[in-house]
């Protein structure tokens, strides 16, 4: 269920984004990679478990990184970085101790991602943006 609600907001927010006409500013989805990766930073300050906000932060910044270098290069990174962030999702419980995290987000991530990374990667073979 929680994949589905992923899923429907993902749609719901590249719907409304091209509606609006966010989808084609460069920017765009390189700033919904960023955002996506620090929300485990905000569960890890609400878990208060030592060394999860580190830890969190260390992968933040590998989006980050990710987001930015495909702002600045190519822009076919940031799908990458957006279906690498799904993988991160599924595997996330295995590779860092979060309390804060609910249990829905990981799954309920995982559909966003996925959603908003083949939305990008339709508009970049399409050639709608550069």
């Amino acid at each position: 269920m929680e994949i589905l609600v992923g899923v429907i907001l993902g749609l719901m927010a590249v719907g409304s984004a091209r509606l609006v006409g966010f989808d084609r500013e460069r920017s765009f989805f390189p700033v919904v990679l960023i955002v996506i990766a620090t929300y485990y930073l905000l569960f890890a300050a609400m878990g208060k478990q030592p060394g999860s906000l580190q830890s969190e932060a260390m992968a933040a910044v590998v989006f980050a990184a990710i987001a930015m270098a495909g702002y600045k290069r190519s822009l076919w990174l940031v799908p990458l970085g957006l279906a690498a962030h799904a993988v991160f999702d599924l595997v996330h419980g295995e590779l860092i101790v979060n309390p804060g995290v609910p249990d829905f987000w990981p799954t309920f991530c995982l559909g966003f991602d996925l959603v908003a990374a083949a939305y990008l990667a339709a508009l970049l073979w399409r050639k709608e943006l550069t």
